[in-house]
């Protein structure tokens, strides 16, 4: 039997486990997995926690069905009947500039008609067909993408916000190749964006013409997935299918490497032995636990910066929110001066969120371009989050329920020459092939990404077993 364990149980950890396990069955491979939790519960930044009648999701929210790792992973734990669309009218996105919501346009007509966009803003998107095809391989950050193919205006009033709500990023350091691939693959394929989607909607319609393909009613986003017990519903699901033991309260310290595999070093002091080693915990815990080994892994790991975040739940009585909630609700600008990186009406997006006659607002203060925010007292991110749902919604009244979170290290940031890094990562550590990274510190930070990521970790986990039995 070959022994491997898994550290950290958030959705990477747990998928990456009972992938191994699916796949070593398949194969006919004996193998005893083990799971270790740093903290007393699974499931890591995925918590949906209840209380007052209120559904609050202390981290993501849900996942998009456009792409097929989660839906099938769902599917093999016999989930899949508990999953829970969004509601069709949280496709209405908004964003706040210039003082105003913007409802986010969604096609050529309803851009043209948008007043988000300057017209001297639309025409310098139209001449993004003029704007030649980047030829340097140097890293480009997505605000330099921005500004060259997009102007300055849509890189404020579109990127901008869009790299805050995925990312709780700052555009002027990220990495367009390593953050939205797609986009940079589009320009290397097609020459630009609009040249691209020209291209692919006339492939697109020659294929539903041929009946080839299925005009998606998800639309190029996907639709917001969730389940009715909120997003924890799906760790809870892979946690209880898992044949192997899952260990909470058990801090990895040291990953040693010996002979015939590695010996875990625990923070109470005791040690267990273990074939192959697979990481899903954050970077900055993993280059703690390979310090001293592994060449220059630890040093790399930890040159990926994570953006600090708080979460800001609020609920109020429906009827004293004079605003239309009829949305996913709203991002917002660098340059309007708020506090908050945006809001989401979540018990607009999906049912049972909130109480009967409830609203439950969720607010985002931070990122990487206000780190300090994770340090303000309570009293302040409530006033401060007050001040700004006053200006954009209306809302003068104080909340009825409020929660706050904290999160240190929220989302990892994919920063200028994050390829050339994870390569370095990869070179570091291919000493051994029995110890195998993972996680949404590398290829991805979606629940999709953190999926897909786990099944080939799992594939190179089950390769190396047979190779050994």
């Amino acid at each position: 039997m070959t022994r491997v364990v898994v550290v950290g149980a958030g959705i990477s950890g747990l998928a990456t486990a009972y992938a191994i396990e699916q796949q070593a069955q398949q194969a006919e491979l004996d193998v005893n997995v083990t799971v270790l939790e740093k903290a007393s519960r699974t499931g890591g930044k995925i918590w949906s926690i209840k209380e007052d009648g209120f559904l609050c999701e202390w981290g993501p929210n849900g996942f998009l069905d456009n792409k097929p790792m989660t839906l099938d992973l769902c599917r093999r734990l016999q989930i899949d009947p508990q999953l829970l669309r969004s509601d069709d009218n949280a496709r209405k996105r908004f964003i706040y500039a210039d003082k105003v919501l913007h409802r986010l346009p969604e096609n050529g007509p309803s851009f043209l008609k948008s007043k988000l966009i300057s017209w001297p803003g639309k025409l310098r998107l139209a001449g993004e067909m003029l704007v030649p095809k980047r030829t340097s391989l140097e890293d480009e950050t997505l605000a330099e993408f921005g500004r060259r193919r997009l102007g300055p205006e849509a890189l404020d009033k579109l990127i901008s916000p869009m790299v805050s709500g995925i990312f709780a990023g700052n555009p002027e350091t990220m990495s367009v190749k390593s953050c939205f691939p797609r986009i940079y693959e589009l320009e290397q394929e097609y020459g630009g964006l609009i040249k691209a989607m020209l291209k692919l909607a006339k492939k697109k319609r020659a294929e539903i013409k041929e009946g080839k393909a299925v005009a998606s009613a998800a639309g190029p986003g996907g639709v917001l997935t969730s389940f009715d017990g909120g997003i924890q519903d799906l760790t809870e699901g892979v946690s209880n299918r898992l044949n192997g033991e899952v260990k909470t309260d058990c801090e990895v310290t040291k990953i040693e490497k010996k002979q015939d595999g590695f010996i875990l070093h625990l923070l109470n002091g005791q040690t267990l032995d273990a074939e192959i080693v697979v990481t899903a915990a954050p970077a900055y815990a993993v280059a703690n636990m390979l310090d001293g080994s592994h060449g220059d892994s630890s040093q790399l790991l930890r040159d990926i910066p994570y953006a600090p975040m708080n979460v800001v739940c609020f609920g109020y009585q429906k009827d004293r929110i004079r605003h239309d909630l009829n949305g996913f609700g709203y991002l917002i600008p660098k340059g309007e001066g708020c506090s908050i990186l945006g809001t989401l009406w979540d018990s607009s997006i999906f049912p049972n969120r909130a109480p009967e006659g409830m609203a439950l607002l969720r607010s985002m203060m931070g990122g990487a371009t206000n780190p300090a925010a994770v340090d303000l007292s309570d009293d302040e991110v409530k006033a401060k989050t007050m001040t700004d749902l006053k200006q954009i919604m209306g809302i003068e009244c104080d909340p009825d329920f409020v929660k706050i979170y904290r999160h240190k290290n929220a989302i990892p940031q994919y920063t200028r020459g994050h390829a050339q890094r994870l390569q370095a990562i990869e070179g570091a550590v291919s000493i051994t092939e029995d110890l195998i990274l993972t996680g949404n510190a590398f290829f991805g930070v979606g629940l999709n990404d953190c999926v897909n990521a786990s099944n080939r970790a799992a594939e190179k986990v089950v390769q190396r077993v047979s190779s050994k039995q």
